[in-house]
């Protein structure tokens, strides 16, 4: 379905200090847009996009309505059309891998791992040639990095939020739904353009390109994940029978989660868990004591917790408390010499330290102790870019770190 009406979802910031404000832009009307809910439409889109070089994505997904959230609407936009794939209605969806994987077509996010994440876990598609806006807002020290905040910025305009926290798996979607999902691609390419020649102009572009294809290996995580109780805020301070004990409640509230197809929180709080555990309430009256048991919860889970309670008091043995041994002085030694390195250029950069050097990378050279510039860069294979313009200085500082202190 072609939508012809054009709507103002944005619209321009009075602020002639902004130094991007442009006053022809006070009223941007945005053009037709297709909503592609049938194959043949998902061809057509597929078929044009394929030409372009430059294609704006965006997805909405349902993570605070469901237990299993999944991707609800994908959206495109070329530099003359927007497009809204609904994959409730559209049930192969295998033709937009050809677009993902093409090398040729530059994909645009805005805050990309997410989108990837979902793309990925729900379609198994891959990625070549990515750019986020984000990332390139971060690298050129923005501070202000939402895409509403970056648009008002760049353009002197405004995003409308009024859909932030939509129910995206809802069918139907009222029409300004649908307008309000286009609007988060439509003005990518621009602001990639601005984005993308403030980088050229400072040296930066192939910095920026080593974070865009670090997002490309984003990993997916299938399924719950293992021992989640020990993640738990205030686990720490448990003994290990309240240990057990939060670790059956953990496993209760995954269940009922599945069963309602409820988000977790929407379940149980983890501050609530850890209460319980605390304080093993025995029976109904004692369990509804607990800050935070609504009357909610305890009409749809007080026997289930109480059943939990008991099979975490006696579980023999409790779980095993993970044991993280304390790494050698020596390490967090160069661990601390190399973040202070990084704080320190950040700051004389203008940017945050891990754009200096991610943290996983730092962490990896501060275990490995590189002493050459042939180890360290197999180390930093991933980020050319930050060996070429910091490998000497690093391999420097953990050299100048093994040498004997001067006597007094």
């Amino acid at each position: 379905m072609l939508h012809s009406k054009c709507f103002t979802i944005l619209r321009a910031t009075r602020c002639r200090g902004n130094p991007h404000y442009n006053r022809n832009m006070e009223t941007i009307p945005l053009s037709a847009f297709t909503w592609v809910d049938q194959p043949g439409l998902l061809a057509q889109m597929v078929k044009a996009l394929a030409r372009q070089r430059y294609l704006a994505v965006d997805t909405e997904s349902n993570s605070l309505y469901a237990y299993r959230e999944r991707v609800c609407l994908i959206q495109f936009s070329s530099v003359d059309h927007d497009y809204v794939v609904d994959p409730l209605a559209v049930k192969n969806l295998s033709a937009l891998g050809e677009l993902f994987a093409d090398p040729a077509i530059e994909k645009i996010f805005h805050a990309a791992e997410y989108d990837l994440i979902c793309l990925k876990r729900d379609y198994g598609f891959q990625f070549a040639n990515l750019f986020d806006t984000m990332f390139a807002g971060r690298v050129l020290g923005r501070t202000t990095l939402g895409l509403g905040g970056m648009l008002e910025a760049e353009f002197g305009l405004q995003l409308e939020k009024r859909y932030q926290r939509a129910n995206w798996g809802l069918r139907p979607l009222t029409p300004a739904m649908q307008e309000y999902a286009r609007q988060d691609t439509h003005y990518l390419i621009p602001l990639r353009h601005r984005l993308d020649a403030e980088l050229r102009q400072n040296g930066l572009r192939e910095l920026a390109q080593e974070d865009f294809n670090r997002l490309l290996a984003t990993p997916v995580q299938e399924g719950p994940e293992p021992d989640a109780w020990w993640k738990v805020a205030g686990c720490q301070k448990l003994t290990p029978r309240q240990s057990a004990v939060l670790q059956q409640l953990c496993e209760l509230r995954e269940a009922q989660a599945n069963r309602l197809d409820f988000p977790l929180f929407k379940v149980m709080s983890n501050d609530v868990m850890v209460l319980v555990a605390r304080n093993c309430p025995r029976d109904r009256k004692h369990l509804a004591e607990i800050p935070g048991m609504s009357s909610r919860m305890m009409e749809r889970y007080a026997e289930g917790m109480l059943e939990a309670i008991q099979r975490g008091l006696k579980a023999d043995p409790p779980p095993p408390r993970p044991h993280h041994p304390r790494p050698e002085q020596a390490y967090l030694d160069r661990l601390d010499g190399l973040k202070e390195w990084r704080k320190q250029i950040g700051k004389r950069m203008g940017v945050e330290s891990d754009i200096i050097l991610p943290r996983d990378v730092l962490e990896e050279i501060a275990a490995q102790d590189p002493q050459d510039l042939k180890s360290l860069r197999n180390i930093m294979a991933a980020v050319p870019w930050r060996f070429e313009r910091f490998g000497n200085d690093i391999l420097s500082l953990l050299v100048d770190s093994k040498q004997p202190m001067p006597e007094a």
